[in-house]
């Protein structure tokens, strides 16, 4: 039971690949952070486990099965929240909360129950019957942390989540990042915030120009950088200058 990559090899072009024969895995009730430089590859790697690219190689499985296998159930398993808000600017907050939870099979009741106490959570009462195109970017993107809360998916995809948050939102957005870990949510979470993914992040995959530099707890990537008393930051600072070993 997990959300297994292996040896992916992808990008938007097969001559000019992005990420090359990528494998981890992310188990039920952990969360793995997925660092690296902008233009690493840390997107292109969760499109492809989203299915939004199709991989040159290699595989992606979610509890033994691939999109192509079970389409509706794959995804039905990922909740994703990207880097940059997607919405529908002809549909209102409440609105777009209605269509995940019918997108997911979200009973009224529970429905209800979740929303309301999604936009108190992150302050959002006042702008349930507003459009998105008149929102901030921070309240964008609240667009899309509640509406993939809204479901309980077995694994979350959550990209750069963090960017435009104002500090209250970036404190409940993390407190509801563990409590869906403590429930045995698998996580996958792309971040800058190094010191946010230390606190979050039970293992690490830093990625370098489309390859796994290092990979594991932060014990084990001292260990292979051969850094027994690095940081995270340390650590991620002596891939991009080429200084581990």
């Amino acid at each position: 039971m997990l959300l297994s990559i292996q040896n992916i090899t992808g990008g938007y072009s097969r001559t000019s690949p992005v990420i090359h024969n990528l494998t981890f895995e992310v188990k039920p009730g952990e969360t793995v952070g997925l660092i690296g430089l902008n233009g690493a590859g840390k997107s292109t790697t969760m499109k492809h486990i989203l299915g939004l690219l199709n991989a040159h190689s290699g595989s992606i499985t979610i509890d033994g099965s691939t999109l192509s296998d079970q389409p509706e159930d794959f995804r039905s398993k990922i909740g994703y929240i990207p880097e940059m808000p997607l919405f529908y600017p002809e549909l209102t907050l409440w609105e777009h909360l209605e269509l995940t939870a019918s997108a997911y099979g979200l009973s009224d009741e529970i429905f209800h129950k979740r929303a309301e106490q999604l936009l108190k959570q992150f302050q959002m009462e006042r702008a349930r019957n507003w459009f998105p195109d008149t929102f901030s970017k921070g309240m964008q993107q609240k667009i899309m942390i509640l509406c993939t809360f809204l479901t309980e998916c077995k694994y979350l995809i959550v990209d750069e989540p963090f960017v435009g948050l104002d500090p209250i939102a970036i404190d409940e957005l993390a407190m509801l990042l563990q409590q869906r870990k403590e429930k045995g949510t698998g996580i996958l979470i792309s971040t800058h915030i190094l010191d946010m993914a230390e606190k979050l992040c039970d293992r690490y995959v830093c990625i370098h120009q489309g390859n796994i530099a290092l990979s594991g707890t932060i014990e084990e990537m001292r260990s292979q950088a051969e850094r027994p008393h690095a940081s995270l930051h340390e650590l991620f600072i002596s891939v991009v200058k080429g200084d581990h070993r």
